[in-house]
């Protein structure tokens, strides 16, 4: 495909109807997933605002907007547009070409936008857009190859395209520069207990979590090939492994230091990419196949019973709730600290019978610290999961009431349960 360099700056008097908006975003989406076919992924990772500069060129052309553009009210101008397109000898570089070529209507026109057709109704699949033209779901995860998030977006979304990152936060910029169309984080363990970190990147981004999954997390012992336990010095993983698996390993009777590392998966990387015959390793039987660790103990994890980890998915666009089926609503927000406020919060849900699964309190990022009469005290945020979709009149009716005890309330995303708990995961 011919590169196409497009950049449009528009000054607009007043906003444009909906309808335009619906159209423009679909038409990013369209343009998307066909340039997709046509480009490598490099291209399309590196690039991947093109494809909107693209449909804005495409968009401006046709009839819809053109007829569009020409009902727009009279105080309303474009001004300030430059494109360039490299394709064969054409070369637009004036107003007057861009016009011409876009055939884009303007002046003082006195029609009425609300005459105009709107196009069809959202369905749940425009909002929560899954890959058209055979092409993967494209999966963003902490980790490399191996991970445990890795294996939890393979059983969330089967057949997806995993994208491994280097860092939680790298995970919400992929979904939200369109590199990535989902992503899946850990928030908590049964074992090892909440993920906080993930818990402020939530807040941080304007991501929409989408779903959930439970999975059973059972853990291995790894070293190089030859290596016994008893050679091993140290023991290197990540902090929540090391801790889930902490009175397993002192019972193996190991004389081993334990080091903290990024990621499961990453630290048998490292071990078998460095020749490190002292170190251990706690990672999946994945990991070890992957890189060519020998397997010195299985399930050593602390909680034999079933040591279950949450993950939630995240989007762009949130699903649109239903009332059929199970639901999941989370929220976060703040409030003037008082005797009786989280109180009269969680009464607004306990009053109509609305079940609260999960309630964290995080430091208020932005002023943790606030001045009372007897001194200074911390201001925090809370997250809330309740068991109920946003789509109920009950629901609705309690979040109102919340908003009226709280300085700040935000919708992290109303979302179906799924549960899936397989215990032979690794």
């Amino acid at each position: 495909m011919a590169a196409t360099s497009v950049t449009v700056s528009m000054a607009l008097g007043q906003t444009l109807s909906v309808a335009w908006e619906v159209q423009w975003w679909r038409q990013v989406r369209r343009w998307w997933r066909e340039d997709e076919k046509r480009t490598p992924k490099q291209s399309i990772h590196r690039n991947g605002c093109r494809c909107a500069a693209a449909a804005a060129a495409s968009l401006c052309s046709s009839p819809n907007f053109t007829t569009l553009m020409a009902n727009i009210p009279t105080k309303t101008k474009m001004t300030n547009i430059r494109c360039t397109q490299q394709a064969g000898s054409n070369r637009i570089t004036t107003l007057t070409d861009w016009q011409s070529s876009c055939a884009i209507l303007t002046g003082k026109v006195n029609h009425s936008i609300s005459s105009l057709p709107f196009p069809p109704a959202l369905t749940p699949m425009d909002l929560v857009p899954f890959p058209k033209h055979g092409c993967k779901l494209r999966v963003a995860y902490r980790g490399v190859p191996g991970a445990y998030t890795e294996a939890a977006a393979g059983k969330a979304y089967p057949d997806c395209e995993p994208i491994p990152c280097d860092q939680f936060d790298v995970v919400f910029q992929a979904v939200e520069q369109w590199v990535a169309d989902r992503a899946i984080l850990p928030v908590e363990n049964s074992s090892g207990g909440t993920v906080h970190r993930n818990y402020d990147l939530l807040l941080r981004h304007r991501l929409h979590i989408v779903g959930e999954i439970q999975m059973s997390v059972h853990h291995c012992l790894l070293a190089l090939p030859g290596v016994r336990k008893e050679n091993l010095t140290r023991v290197i993983s990540h902090p929540q492994a090391l801790s889930q698996c902490e009175h397993t390993l002192t019972s193996l009777g190991l004389d081993v230091s334990r080091e903290a590392f990024d990621d499961t998966a990453g630290a048998a990387e490292h071990v078998a990419a460095e020749m490190l015959r002292d170190t251990g390793v706690i990672a999946s039987v994945r990991a070890a196949e992957l890189y060519g660790m020998e397997i010195l103990a299985e399930g050593i994890e602390d909680d034999k019973s079933g040591n279950v980890t949450r993950f939630v998915m995240l989007a762009r666009e949130p699903v649109i709730p239903r009332r059929d089926g199970d639901f999941k609503t989370s929220i976060v927000f703040a409030g003037e600290e008082g005797p009786s406020f989280l109180f009269k919060v969680l009464s607004a849900l306990a009053f109509r019978d609305i079940r609260v699964t999960k309630l964290e309190s995080r430091p208020h990022k932005g002023c943790p610290l606030r001045l009372v009469n007897d001194g200074l005290r911390f201001d925090y945020m809370y997250y809330v999961d309740f068991e109920a979709s946003m789509a109920e009149t009950r629901v609705q009716n309690a979040l109102s009431e919340i908003h009226e005890y709280t300085s700040f309330l935000r919708l992290l995303g109303s979302y179906p349960m799924v549960l899936q708990t397989d215990p032979s995961s690794f």
